[in-house]
């Protein structure tokens, strides 16, 4: 029997690792499989930071997940499942579409994704997951802040200054990059604990964590 599987943790938890890992498993055994993602760093591929990529289709709101699978379902000898990365952009209409893949077509799905947002709050896409998906499992693996507790929350931060407010699906650079003197502000995420999420931006990191030694 089929199931909604929705994988989730924080941007470098190994979210896109594990969804090309189960792609390449399934693609391996001779099983058809369909690889989407939205919104992802490199067009037409899905891509871990560790260097391994697929091809993949790359979609956006618009699109209706299960005519578009059942089509796919149609053609050869049909499809056994359909791999989801970066389903935190999806809209929940596409999630329900995406259940019904799974109760319709006999399809298994895998759902990669985000838990919240740079705001603390739950993607709309994330959230429907969680209320729809036959399995819900948290990644083990386990980011860190910069002063060494876990990481919970995804900052944004433009220009090098933590914002809180701004439009919910902005991609950016995830390799620290620097602020630069061009017009189009640079925007980038970084991974904090809760204290720190909630605290802000720190200009002054090292002499921040000496005072939370010596307190």
């Amino acid at each position: 029997m089929a199931k909604l599987r929705f994988f989730f943790g924080t941007m470098g938890s190994g979210k896109s690792t594990q969804a090309l890992q189960i792609h390449h498993n399934l693609t391996s055994r001779g099983l058809k499989c369909l690889l989407i993602t939205q919104l992802d760093r490199q067009d037409g591929v899905v891509s871990s930071r560790l260097g391994v990529s697929a091809s993949a289709m790359i979609l956006d709101g618009t699109v209706d997940l299960f005519r578009l699978i059942s089509v796919e379902h149609r053609t050869g000898e049909g499809l056994h499942a359909v791999v989801c990365d970066e389903s935190q952009f999806y809209e929940t209409g596409q999630i329900d579409q995406l259940a019904r893949v799974v109760d319709d077509l006999d399809i298994d799905v895998y759902a990669f994704g985000l838990l919240t947002s740079f705001q603390g709050e739950l993607f709309p896409g994330t959230r429907r997951l969680l209320e729809m998906a036959d399995v819900r499992q948290e990644i083990q693996v386990e980011a860190r802040c910069w002063c060494g507790d876990r990481a919970t929350h995804n900052a944004r931060l433009v220009n090098g200054t933590q914002v809180y407010d701004g439009e919910l699906k902005v991609v950016g650079d995830t390799a620290g990059a620097e602020p630069n003197d061009q017009p189009t502000p640079v925007v980038t995420y970084e991974l904090f604990c809760r204290r720190h999420w909630l605290a802000g931006k720190d200009d002054h990191r090292q002499d921040a964590l000496f005072d939370d030694l010596v307190v």
